[in-house]
């Protein structure tokens, strides 16, 4: 497993620093690695994060939802919700809820299902295919980006807000050994 750790200022309209951006890329070899990461990422969650998976169907989505499911101590199989679009995962601590979003026949339809219930602190939401429930989704604090590379993959884990950069930092201190 290789990995970049970067950490780039954004510039604002008027040449300030608004703000710290951080990002992690990862390269995975497989279908294990894939999972192990997944086992990072649910380790360094506390509980009102959303994480948003993009990637093309087969890219690793589900199979990284596994790993951080692992995490919290799911041990039964993890299937993508893909005609439930979503599917709860209740543990001590909080409630994972897996959304696979791909077969939403139009953003509003989140709405009939309640979806605004499904985010609080004592929650973990994993959205794939986040761009067909744009405008009903409150914004992601981490975005992963899962490539197709050679056999393996390449994940690309960006911090979107402050506790994104927080729990980005669990992961880069938790994968050092930290």
């Amino acid at each position: 497993m290789v990995s970049s750790d970067d950490a780039k200022p954004l510039e604002s309209a008027a040449g300030l620093v608004a703000e710290l951006t951080m990002e992690l890329v990862v390269e995975l070899a497989d279908e294990q690695a894939t999972v192990e990461f997944g086992q990072h990422l649910g380790k360094c969650l506390q509980g009102g994060e959303v994480v948003t998976l993009d990637g093309p169907l087969g890219a690793g989505k589900t199979t990284l939802c596994r790993g951080v499911l692992l995490a919290w101590g799911h041990q039964g199989a993890v299937k993508s919700p893909t005609y439930t679009l979503v599917e709860p995962y209740v543990f001590a601590e909080c409630t994972v809820y897996h959304f696979d979003l791909y077969r939403l026949g139009h953003p509003e339809e989140l709405e009939f299902m309640g979806i605004r219930d499904y985010f609080d602190n004592h929650s973990v939401a994993l959205i794939e295919w986040p761009e067909r429930g744009e405008g009903w989704l409150p914004s992601a604090d981490l975005s992963v980006e899962i490539l197709l590379k050679d056999c393996g993959r390449r994940l690309c884990v960006r911090a979107e807000t402050a506790k994104g950069r927080q729990v980005l930092e669990r992961v880069r201190l938790q994968r050092k050994g930290g």
